[in-house]
């Protein structure tokens, strides 16, 4: 089974949020996609490779 992290804790994992409340209302409000699609949930599980575009930066994770 591969590695993988929840959207929100990747987003304050790679400091582009400082809390968990921030990362809930971006994702919430369809600010953040993941390989080019709007994702709003913020549990959503991410793998190596994945593609996050937040705040006009796109973060490959790497797990």
């Amino acid at each position: 089974m591969s590695e993988t992290i929840k959207l929100d804790q990747f987003l304050k994992f790679m400091g582009e949020v400082s809390t968990g409340g921030q990362a809930k209302i971006l994702i919430k409000f369809g600010d953040v996609e993941v390989n080019g699609e709007v994702e709003t949930r913020r549990g959503r599980k991410l793998v190596t490779g994945d593609q996050v575009l937040v705040n006009g930066k796109t973060l490959t994770v790497n797990l």
